[in-house]
């Protein structure tokens, strides 16, 4: 069997755990231990599709989130058990330029790349390309531990079939509860007939003028090839990209096609310590069996401090009762 490659980091002080992680880190000496990839020997069959789950300490929003403890195993063991539970996939990998989150991987059996840091989640997703062979990477955001195996097979087979052109397929579904409506953490996004991505926005769209309009909901579950993944990483970031920090816009800003994949989850991402208490109450409200499809709404007050459009809250709101 070939040699693993070493994969050597600076020692950093040990950092103070915030106190929404109640899952322990290793002693010193074994966090700052060389870490090991996942790399295939060389000659090694490629996968077919494989799950990448990127995971990132920094969030902005929730710093060390993928740890923060949802029952009691962190965030990303749950979303890697939906992957392992869908069924068209060969297996599923955490991505992340973190030591403390590999060594957690590590504890609990999952297998980890640890990359560089990067841009976007993406960006991520394609260096593990680069080292881990498959024919496609479906990409599980590392913040939805109640995704749907069924959406994860959805965008598996939807990658079999996907247009000519199209760089990514990208799972949706449709929104119902005003407050996911005026979420700004919740993407929103306008496909066309063709079923292509017209554009994405943390904002309310389509803004409703006129009709009323469906409001969807982009999941952070998309499909890539290979080659779609370099040539992401070949594309500059654009404005759009820029101001509303929603990758698949790379895709859409250089004229390329993003194929959207209607499926049933309703999802509950976990952007802010708020979103963690409310994914608490779901998991003990069905005794901490993990609700995959139909995940309910946001409540009222959940809807504070959402960014909107000024005075059209009203109106955004009546139209999705």
């Amino acid at each position: 069997m070939a040699a693993v490659p070493e994969c050597r980091f600076t020692h950093r002080p040990r950092q103070a755990r915030p106190a929404h992680l109640k899952y322990p880190l290793r002693p010193d000496h074994q966090e700052d231990a060389v870490a090991a990839t996942t790399a295939q020997p060389t000659g090694a069959k490629p996968r077919r599709h494989i799950a990448v789950i990127p995971c990132r300490w920094g969030a902005s929003r929730f710093p060390g989130k993928p740890l923060a403890v949802l029952g009691d195993k962190p965030l990303l063991w749950h979303v890697h058990q939906r992957c392992l539970e869908a069924k068209r996939l060969d297996g599923a990998v955490v991505a992340t330029d973190d030591e403390r989150i590999e060594a957690a991987c590590r504890r609990l059996g999952i297998e980890c790349i640890r990359t560089g840091e990067h841009l976007t989640g993406t960006d991520r997703v394609a260096e593990v390309a680069e080292r881990l062979p498959a024919e496609a990477y479906i990409n599980v955001q590392g913040d939805e531990p109640f995704i749907s195996p069924t959406a994860i097979d959805d965008i598996s087979e939807a990658l079999e079939y996907k247009p000519p052109g199209t760089l990514a397929v990208n799972a949706y579904a449709e929104l119902h509860d005003p407050g996911a409506v005026l979420d700004h953490n919740v993407v929103k996004v306008v496909v066309s007939a063709q079923s292509k991505a017209l554009l994405f926005s943390r904002q309310p769209i389509p803004y409703p003028k006129g009709d009323r309009p469906k409001y969807l909901r982009q999941l952070g579950l998309y499909g890539f090839t290979g080659p779609a993944l370099q040539h992401f990483l070949q594309l500059q970031q654009g404005p759009l990209e820029r101001a509303e920090g929603v990758e698949m816009l790379r895709f859409v800003e250089h004229g390329h096609a993003v194929h959207m994949v209607p499926v049933l989850d309703d999802g509950v991402a976990v952007d802010t310590p708020e979103d963690l208490t409310r994914a608490e109450r779901l998991f003990n409200q069905y005794g901490g069996a993990v609700l995959t499809r139909g995940a309910a709404g946001r409540s009222p007050a959940d809807e504070e401090g959402a960014v909107t459009y000024s005075g059209d809250v009203e109106v955004i709101r009546s139209m999705v009762r």
